[in-house]
Protein backbone atom coordinates (compact mmCIF):
# COMPACT_ATOMS: atom_id res chain seq x y z
CA UNK A 1 0.00 0.00 0.00
CA UNK A 2 1.13 3.36 -0.93
CA UNK A 3 2.61 5.58 2.22
CA UNK A 4 0.84 9.02 2.37
CA UNK A 5 2.41 11.22 -0.16
CA UNK A 6 4.71 14.17 0.96
CA UNK A 7 3.28 17.52 0.08
CA UNK A 8 5.96 20.49 -0.32
CA UNK A 9 3.95 23.32 -2.33
CA UNK A 10 4.05 27.44 -2.25
CA UNK A 11 1.63 29.74 -3.86
CA UNK A 12 2.17 33.22 -5.14
CA UNK A 13 -0.63 35.75 -5.82
CA UNK A 14 -1.39 38.59 -7.21
CA UNK A 15 -4.72 40.98 -8.38
CA UNK A 16 -6.66 39.47 -11.23
CA UNK A 17 -10.12 41.54 -10.83
CA UNK A 18 -11.11 39.94 -7.54
CA UNK A 19 -8.65 37.57 -6.25
CA UNK A 20 -6.23 34.75 -7.72
CA UNK A 21 -4.05 31.92 -7.16
CA UNK A 22 -0.78 32.83 -9.30
CA UNK A 23 1.22 29.72 -8.63
CA UNK A 24 1.13 26.72 -6.44
CA UNK A 25 3.67 23.93 -6.63
CA UNK A 26 3.49 20.52 -5.43
CA UNK A 27 6.05 17.76 -4.51
CA UNK A 28 4.70 14.40 -4.21
CA UNK A 29 6.46 11.39 -3.57
CA UNK A 30 5.54 7.71 -3.55
CA UNK A 31 6.98 4.79 -2.46
CA UNK A 32 5.48 2.54 -4.76
CA UNK A 33 5.42 1.72 -8.63
CA UNK A 34 2.09 0.98 -10.32
CA UNK A 35 1.32 -1.30 -13.17
CA UNK A 36 0.75 -0.15 -16.86
CA UNK A 37 2.64 2.03 -19.01
CA UNK A 38 -0.11 5.12 -18.58
CA UNK A 39 2.82 7.34 -17.95
CA UNK A 40 6.48 7.34 -20.01
CA UNK A 41 9.84 8.84 -18.43
CA UNK A 42 10.68 10.52 -21.36
CA UNK A 43 11.50 13.62 -19.81
CA UNK A 44 8.22 15.62 -20.56
CA UNK A 45 5.85 17.93 -18.34
CA UNK A 46 2.53 16.11 -18.01
CA UNK A 47 -0.69 17.53 -17.98
CA UNK A 48 -3.26 16.29 -15.71
CA UNK A 49 -6.26 16.33 -14.48
CA UNK A 50 -8.91 14.57 -12.52
CA UNK A 51 -8.92 11.37 -14.61
CA UNK A 52 -5.21 10.57 -14.28
CA UNK A 53 -3.65 12.82 -11.34
CA UNK A 54 -3.70 9.86 -8.58
CA UNK A 55 -2.09 6.87 -11.21
CA UNK A 56 0.33 9.67 -12.28
CA UNK A 57 1.49 9.91 -8.67
CA UNK A 58 1.06 6.24 -7.62
CA UNK A 59 3.41 5.60 -11.10
CA UNK A 60 6.37 7.72 -10.34
CA UNK A 61 8.48 7.45 -7.06
CA UNK A 62 8.96 11.44 -7.20
CA UNK A 63 6.64 13.32 -9.02
CA UNK A 64 6.67 17.91 -8.88
CA UNK A 65 3.52 19.28 -9.94
CA UNK A 66 3.13 22.92 -11.10
CA UNK A 67 -0.73 24.20 -10.13
CA UNK A 68 -0.61 26.89 -12.32
CA UNK A 69 -3.34 29.42 -13.89
CA UNK A 70 -2.92 30.56 -17.80
CA UNK A 71 -3.94 33.75 -16.95
CA UNK A 72 -0.47 34.25 -14.28
CA UNK A 73 1.90 36.09 -15.46
CA UNK A 74 4.44 34.16 -13.35
CA UNK A 75 3.43 30.84 -14.22
CA UNK A 76 3.99 32.00 -18.36
CA UNK A 77 7.61 32.90 -17.22
CA UNK A 78 7.91 29.48 -14.97
CA UNK A 79 6.96 27.03 -17.97
CA UNK A 80 9.52 27.07 -20.07
CA UNK A 81 11.74 26.78 -16.82
CA UNK A 82 10.09 23.32 -16.07
CA UNK A 83 10.24 22.13 -20.36
CA UNK A 84 14.14 22.54 -19.44
CA UNK A 85 14.23 21.10 -16.38
CA UNK A 86 12.13 18.28 -17.03
CA UNK A 87 14.46 16.17 -19.21
CA UNK A 88 17.31 16.61 -16.94
CA UNK A 89 15.26 15.48 -13.59
CA UNK A 90 14.04 12.33 -15.15
CA UNK A 91 17.54 11.90 -16.13
CA UNK A 92 19.27 11.39 -12.89
CA UNK A 93 19.57 8.22 -11.00
CA UNK A 94 16.25 8.71 -8.77
CA UNK A 95 14.39 10.37 -11.45
CA UNK A 96 11.86 13.37 -10.66
CA UNK A 97 8.80 13.95 -13.02
CA UNK A 98 7.76 17.10 -13.59
CA UNK A 99 3.64 17.62 -14.64
CA UNK A 100 1.28 20.54 -14.16
CA UNK A 101 -2.63 20.95 -13.64
CA UNK A 102 -4.40 23.66 -14.94
CA UNK A 103 -5.80 24.77 -11.05
CA UNK A 104 -8.24 27.51 -13.24
CA UNK A 105 -10.02 24.46 -14.88
CA UNK A 106 -9.18 21.72 -12.01
CA UNK A 107 -10.52 23.75 -8.97
CA UNK A 108 -11.59 20.68 -7.01
CA UNK A 109 -8.21 18.96 -7.50
CA UNK A 110 -6.49 21.75 -6.27
CA UNK A 111 -8.49 22.33 -3.71
CA UNK A 112 -8.24 18.65 -2.78
CA UNK A 113 -4.18 19.64 -2.35
CA UNK A 114 -4.92 22.76 -0.60
CA UNK A 115 -4.75 24.76 -3.22
CA UNK A 116 -6.46 27.85 -2.68
CA UNK A 117 -7.78 31.20 -4.54
CA UNK A 118 -5.58 34.18 -2.34
CA UNK A 119 -5.36 37.63 -2.53
CA UNK A 120 -1.88 38.37 -0.70
CA UNK A 121 1.08 36.53 -1.29
CA UNK A 122 1.13 33.64 0.98
CA UNK A 123 3.69 30.71 1.45
CA UNK A 124 2.35 27.20 3.09
CA UNK A 125 4.41 24.04 3.92
CA UNK A 126 6.31 24.46 1.54
CA UNK A 127 8.56 24.61 -1.14
CA UNK A 128 10.88 27.53 -0.96
CA UNK A 129 12.58 26.28 -3.88
CA UNK A 130 14.29 28.47 -6.94
CA UNK A 131 12.30 28.83 -10.58
CA UNK A 132 15.23 29.02 -12.34
CA UNK A 133 15.58 25.93 -14.60
CA UNK A 134 19.61 24.94 -13.82
CA UNK A 135 18.71 25.67 -9.81
CA UNK A 136 15.75 24.02 -10.03
CA UNK A 137 17.38 21.25 -10.78
CA UNK A 138 20.00 21.40 -8.44
CA UNK A 139 17.65 21.67 -5.63
CA UNK A 140 15.11 19.19 -6.39
CA UNK A 141 18.10 16.66 -6.53
CA UNK A 142 19.09 17.34 -3.20
CA UNK A 143 15.69 17.35 -2.22
CA UNK A 144 15.31 13.73 -2.78
CA UNK A 145 18.81 12.52 -1.97
CA UNK A 146 19.34 10.80 1.41
CA UNK A 147 20.24 12.83 4.27
CA UNK A 148 23.54 10.73 4.69
CA UNK A 149 24.98 8.64 2.03
CA UNK A 150 26.74 5.34 2.68
CA UNK A 151 29.80 5.01 0.57
CA UNK A 152 31.74 1.82 0.64
CA UNK A 153 34.53 2.13 -1.97
CA UNK A 154 36.56 4.49 -3.36
CA UNK A 155 34.68 4.49 -6.50
CA UNK A 156 31.36 4.89 -4.66
CA UNK A 157 33.21 8.36 -3.09
CA UNK A 158 34.31 9.50 -6.49
CA UNK A 159 30.73 8.87 -7.85
CA UNK A 160 29.18 10.49 -4.95
CA UNK A 161 31.66 13.78 -5.36
CA UNK A 162 30.97 13.86 -8.56
CA UNK A 163 27.11 13.55 -8.92
CA UNK A 164 27.28 16.55 -5.62
CA UNK A 165 28.71 18.77 -8.30
CA UNK A 166 30.08 22.11 -7.53
CA UNK A 167 27.10 24.38 -5.94
CA UNK A 168 26.85 22.75 -2.58
CA UNK A 169 29.74 22.34 0.08
CA UNK A 170 30.42 18.61 0.44
CA UNK A 171 30.95 16.73 4.11
CA UNK A 172 32.50 12.73 4.23
CA UNK A 173 32.78 11.35 7.38
CA UNK A 174 35.87 9.14 6.98
CA UNK A 175 35.61 6.49 9.79
CA UNK A 176 32.33 7.75 11.44
CA UNK A 177 29.27 6.27 11.74
CA UNK A 178 26.70 8.00 10.49
CA UNK A 179 24.62 8.43 13.41
CA UNK A 180 27.59 11.34 14.35
CA UNK A 181 26.14 13.40 12.08
CA UNK A 182 22.48 12.23 11.08
CA UNK A 183 20.72 14.85 13.38
CA UNK A 184 22.97 17.97 11.58
CA UNK A 185 22.72 16.15 8.10
CA UNK A 186 18.96 16.71 8.44
CA UNK A 187 19.32 20.19 9.87
CA UNK A 188 21.31 21.79 7.19
CA UNK A 189 20.00 19.29 4.24
CA UNK A 190 18.94 22.32 1.92
CA UNK A 191 22.61 23.92 2.33
CA UNK A 192 25.26 20.60 1.69
CA UNK A 193 26.02 17.43 0.94
CA UNK A 194 26.54 14.65 3.67
CA UNK A 195 27.57 10.79 3.97
CA UNK A 196 30.43 8.57 5.57
CA UNK A 197 32.59 6.47 3.84
CA UNK A 198 32.62 2.73 5.67
CA UNK A 199 35.69 1.57 3.35
CA UNK A 200 38.32 3.15 1.52
CA UNK A 201 42.02 3.05 -0.03
CA UNK A 202 45.40 5.00 1.23
CA UNK A 203 44.86 6.40 -2.00
CA UNK A 204 41.66 8.37 -1.08
CA UNK A 205 43.54 9.46 2.36
CA UNK A 206 46.00 10.94 0.10
CA UNK A 207 43.50 12.41 -2.22
CA UNK A 208 41.80 14.34 0.63
CA UNK A 209 44.70 14.99 2.56
CA UNK A 210 43.98 13.54 5.79
CA UNK A 211 46.27 11.11 8.06
CA UNK A 212 44.12 9.50 10.58
CA UNK A 213 40.60 8.82 11.35
CA UNK A 214 37.87 9.89 12.63
CA UNK A 215 38.19 12.57 10.01
CA UNK A 216 35.59 14.83 9.00
CA UNK A 217 36.69 16.78 5.28
CA UNK A 218 34.80 19.51 4.04
CA UNK A 219 35.07 20.02 0.25
CA UNK A 220 33.95 23.39 -2.08
CA UNK A 221 33.95 22.39 -5.71
CA UNK A 222 33.09 25.45 -7.21
CA UNK A 223 36.41 26.77 -5.14
CA UNK A 224 38.72 24.50 -5.21
CA UNK A 225 38.95 24.51 -1.35
CA UNK A 226 38.84 21.72 1.57
CA UNK A 227 38.99 21.32 4.79
CA UNK A 228 39.34 18.78 7.68
CA UNK A 229 38.24 18.45 11.45
CA UNK A 230 39.54 15.63 13.42
CA UNK A 231 37.37 16.37 16.44
CA UNK A 232 35.79 16.41 19.33
CA UNK A 233 33.16 15.03 17.27
CA UNK A 234 30.09 16.11 20.31
CA UNK A 235 27.47 17.38 18.27
CA UNK A 236 28.43 20.94 19.77
CA UNK A 237 32.01 20.94 18.11
CA UNK A 238 30.49 19.01 15.11
CA UNK A 239 27.73 22.07 14.39
CA UNK A 240 30.78 24.79 14.88
CA UNK A 241 32.99 23.18 12.40
CA UNK A 242 30.10 22.63 10.12
CA UNK A 243 28.81 25.83 10.25
CA UNK A 244 31.87 27.60 9.25
CA UNK A 245 32.46 25.55 6.50
CA UNK A 246 29.32 25.80 4.96
CA UNK A 247 30.99 28.90 3.40
CA UNK A 248 34.26 29.26 1.23
CA UNK A 249 37.45 30.71 3.16
CA UNK A 250 37.13 33.84 1.46
CA UNK A 251 33.63 34.62 -0.18
CA UNK A 252 33.08 36.76 -3.02
CA UNK A 253 30.43 39.39 -2.41
CA UNK A 254 27.34 39.72 -4.60
CA UNK A 255 23.32 39.85 -4.61
CA UNK A 256 23.29 35.94 -4.55
CA UNK A 257 26.39 35.30 -1.80
CA UNK A 258 24.61 37.70 0.64
CA UNK A 259 22.15 35.48 1.06
CA UNK A 260 24.55 32.76 2.16
CA UNK A 261 25.36 35.37 4.75
CA UNK A 262 22.05 35.90 6.16
CA UNK A 263 21.63 33.00 9.08
CA UNK A 264 25.53 33.31 9.83
CA UNK A 265 26.27 35.27 13.24
CA UNK A 266 30.27 36.07 12.71
CA UNK A 267 31.42 39.25 11.54
CA UNK A 268 32.70 39.94 7.90
CA UNK A 269 35.94 41.08 7.12
CA UNK A 270 35.27 42.86 3.98
CA UNK A 271 37.92 43.94 1.67
CA UNK A 272 37.07 46.35 -0.89
CA UNK A 273 39.35 46.21 -3.93
CA UNK A 274 39.12 48.46 -6.89
CA UNK A 275 38.52 45.36 -9.62
CA UNK A 276 38.38 41.72 -7.80
CA UNK A 277 39.53 40.38 -11.23
CA UNK A 278 43.20 42.58 -11.67
CA UNK A 279 46.69 41.05 -10.94
CA UNK A 280 46.73 43.06 -7.44
CA UNK A 281 43.41 41.91 -6.39
CA UNK A 282 44.15 38.28 -7.49
CA UNK A 283 47.60 38.08 -4.90
CA UNK A 284 45.52 39.83 -2.01
CA UNK A 285 42.68 37.37 -1.96
CA UNK A 286 45.41 34.52 -1.77
CA UNK A 287 47.23 36.09 1.47
CA UNK A 288 43.34 37.07 2.73
CA UNK A 289 42.50 33.23 2.14
CA UNK A 290 45.58 32.32 4.74
CA UNK A 291 44.44 34.71 7.10
CA UNK A 292 41.07 33.33 6.95
CA UNK A 293 42.04 29.61 7.47
CA UNK A 294 43.76 30.73 11.01
CA UNK A 295 40.91 32.83 12.01
CA UNK A 296 37.43 30.59 11.01
CA UNK A 297 35.46 32.56 13.73
CA UNK A 298 34.96 35.57 10.89
CA UNK A 299 33.67 35.37 7.87
CA UNK A 300 36.48 36.95 5.10
CA UNK A 301 34.29 38.25 1.82
CA UNK A 302 35.34 40.81 -0.90
CA UNK A 303 34.28 43.08 -3.43
CA UNK A 304 35.23 45.26 -6.26
CA UNK A 305 34.26 49.18 -6.69
CA UNK A 306 33.93 48.42 -10.39
CA UNK A 307 31.72 45.17 -9.63
CA UNK A 308 29.36 46.85 -7.40
CA UNK A 309 29.79 50.26 -6.31
CA UNK A 310 26.49 51.16 -4.79
CA UNK A 311 27.27 48.74 -2.29
CA UNK A 312 31.04 49.52 -1.66
CA UNK A 313 29.62 53.38 -1.26
CA UNK A 314 27.58 52.15 1.92
CA UNK A 315 31.33 51.67 3.43
CA UNK A 316 31.84 55.40 2.52
CA UNK A 317 33.78 54.21 0.19
CA UNK A 318 34.28 56.48 -3.55
CA UNK A 319 36.31 56.77 -6.74
CA UNK A 320 38.54 58.66 -5.14
CA UNK A 321 39.16 56.53 -1.87
CA UNK A 322 42.13 54.73 -1.47
CA UNK A 323 41.79 51.07 -2.09
CA UNK A 324 41.94 47.93 -0.86
CA UNK A 325 40.50 49.17 2.15
CA UNK A 326 39.23 46.84 4.99
CA UNK A 327 36.78 46.84 7.42
CA UNK A 328 34.65 44.69 9.93
CA UNK A 329 31.10 44.78 8.79
CA UNK A 330 28.27 43.28 11.75
CA UNK A 331 26.01 42.26 8.62
CA UNK A 332 23.60 44.96 9.54
CA UNK A 333 23.77 48.86 10.03
CA UNK A 334 27.24 49.06 11.51
CA UNK A 335 30.75 48.32 10.71
CA UNK A 336 34.28 49.11 12.24
CA UNK A 337 37.70 50.32 10.61
CA UNK A 338 41.02 50.04 12.32
CA UNK A 339 42.91 52.68 13.41
CA UNK A 340 46.05 52.83 11.31
CA UNK A 341 44.75 50.44 8.76
CA UNK A 342 42.40 52.64 6.46
CA UNK A 343 43.97 50.82 3.39
CA UNK A 344 46.28 47.96 1.69
CA UNK A 345 48.94 48.94 -0.53
CA UNK A 346 51.20 46.30 -2.42
CA UNK A 347 54.08 46.11 -0.25
CA UNK A 348 54.02 42.87 2.40
CA UNK A 349 50.49 42.65 2.25
CA UNK A 350 50.55 39.40 4.23
CA UNK A 351 51.75 41.58 7.12
CA UNK A 352 49.04 44.37 6.88
CA UNK A 353 46.50 42.13 6.93
CA UNK A 354 47.67 40.89 10.35
CA UNK A 355 47.94 44.40 11.51
CA UNK A 356 44.25 44.68 10.42
CA UNK A 357 43.33 41.99 12.55
CA UNK A 358 45.15 42.21 15.49
CA UNK A 359 44.20 45.91 15.59
CA UNK A 360 40.53 44.62 15.20
CA UNK A 361 41.40 42.05 18.60
CA UNK A 362 42.95 44.65 20.85
CA UNK A 363 39.68 47.13 20.00
CA UNK A 364 41.59 49.98 18.36
CA UNK A 365 38.77 50.51 16.15
CA UNK A 366 36.08 53.19 15.02
CA UNK A 367 32.85 52.01 14.38
CA UNK A 368 30.17 53.79 11.70
CA UNK A 369 27.00 53.30 10.47
CA UNK A 370 26.59 52.55 6.83
CA UNK A 371 25.13 54.79 4.83
CA UNK A 372 22.84 52.68 2.63
CA UNK A 373 20.58 49.43 2.96
CA UNK A 374 21.47 46.66 5.37
CA UNK A 375 22.22 43.16 4.44
CA UNK A 376 18.51 42.13 4.08
CA UNK A 377 18.19 45.64 2.38
CA UNK A 378 20.42 44.54 -0.64
CA UNK A 379 19.24 41.05 -0.66
CA UNK A 380 15.35 42.47 -0.59
CA UNK A 381 15.92 45.54 -3.28
CA UNK A 382 14.24 43.65 -5.92
CA UNK A 383 11.32 42.83 -3.99
CA UNK A 384 10.76 46.24 -3.21
CA UNK A 385 10.43 47.27 -6.42
CA UNK A 386 7.84 44.57 -7.12
CA UNK A 387 6.04 45.91 -3.93
CA UNK A 388 6.04 49.58 -5.20
CA UNK A 389 4.46 48.62 -8.64
CA UNK A 390 1.85 46.23 -6.47
CA UNK A 391 1.16 49.67 -4.77
CA UNK A 392 0.82 51.19 -7.74
CA UNK A 393 -1.18 48.59 -9.18
CA UNK A 394 -3.93 49.00 -6.04
CA UNK A 395 -3.72 52.73 -6.28
CA UNK A 396 -5.11 52.54 -10.28
CA UNK A 397 -7.55 50.06 -9.16
CA UNK A 398 -8.96 52.33 -6.51
CA UNK A 399 -9.03 55.10 -8.48
CA UNK A 400 -10.66 53.11 -11.84
CA UNK A 401 -13.44 51.99 -9.54
CA UNK A 402 -14.43 55.31 -8.00
CA UNK A 403 -14.26 57.00 -11.98
CA UNK A 404 -16.38 53.83 -12.58
CA UNK A 405 -18.88 54.36 -10.16
CA UNK A 406 -18.99 58.45 -10.66
CA UNK A 407 -22.38 59.77 -11.28
CA UNK A 408 -22.83 62.54 -13.75
CA UNK A 409 -23.48 66.11 -12.91
CA UNK A 410 -27.04 67.16 -13.63
CA UNK A 411 -27.14 70.49 -16.02
CA UNK A 412 -29.64 72.98 -16.78
CA UNK A 413 -30.67 73.99 -20.21
CA UNK A 414 -33.05 73.17 -23.14
CA UNK A 415 -34.53 70.14 -24.30
CA UNK A 416 -32.38 70.34 -27.50
CA UNK A 417 -29.71 71.07 -25.32
CA UNK A 418 -30.23 67.91 -23.54
CA UNK A 419 -30.92 65.86 -26.28
CA UNK A 420 -27.13 67.06 -28.18
CA UNK A 421 -25.67 66.01 -24.65
CA UNK A 422 -26.43 62.39 -25.71
CA UNK A 423 -24.28 63.16 -29.18
CA UNK A 424 -20.98 61.64 -29.02
CA UNK A 425 -19.20 63.97 -27.56
CA UNK A 426 -21.35 62.91 -24.37
CA UNK A 427 -19.38 61.41 -21.04
CA UNK A 428 -18.77 57.76 -21.48
CA UNK A 429 -21.78 55.20 -19.82
CA UNK A 430 -20.58 53.49 -16.43
CA UNK A 431 -21.19 50.29 -18.92
CA UNK A 432 -18.91 51.73 -21.43
CA UNK A 433 -16.58 52.74 -17.93
CA UNK A 434 -16.70 49.24 -16.51
CA UNK A 435 -15.28 47.21 -20.32
CA UNK A 436 -12.40 49.39 -20.42
CA UNK A 437 -11.40 49.09 -17.04
CA UNK A 438 -11.53 45.35 -17.21
CA UNK A 439 -9.38 45.48 -20.26
CA UNK A 440 -6.83 47.35 -18.53
CA UNK A 441 -7.01 45.04 -15.59
CA UNK A 442 -6.40 41.93 -17.84
CA UNK A 443 -3.66 43.60 -19.66
CA UNK A 444 -2.13 44.67 -16.36
CA UNK A 445 -2.39 41.02 -14.94
CA UNK A 446 -1.25 39.77 -18.16
CA UNK A 447 2.24 41.39 -17.45
CA UNK A 448 2.84 39.84 -13.92
CA UNK A 449 1.39 42.86 -11.55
Amino acid sequence: MASSPLTIYSSFSIFQHEVLLLLSLLLLASSISASGNQFKLDGKVLELDDSNFDAAISNFDYIFVDFYAPWCGHCKRLAPELDKAAPILAGLKQPIVIAKVDADKYRKLASKHDIEYVAFASWHHKYYGPRKADLLVRFLTKFVAPDVAILNSDSAIRDFVEAAGTNFPIFIGFGLNESMILNLAVKYKKKAWFSVAKDFSDDIMSLYDFDKVPALVAIHPAYNEQSIFYGPFEEKFLEDYIKQSLLPLILPINQDSLKLLKDDQRKIVLTILEDEVDEKSDRLIKVLKAAASANRDLIFGYVGFKQWEDFVESFEVYKKTPLPKMVVWDGDESYHTVIGSESIDETDMGNQVSKFLEGYREGSVIQKSISGPTLMGFMSSQLGVKIVFIFMFVTLVMIMILWMTKEEPLTVGTRDQADDGRSSTSPQKPETRRIKFCALLKHLTNCGF
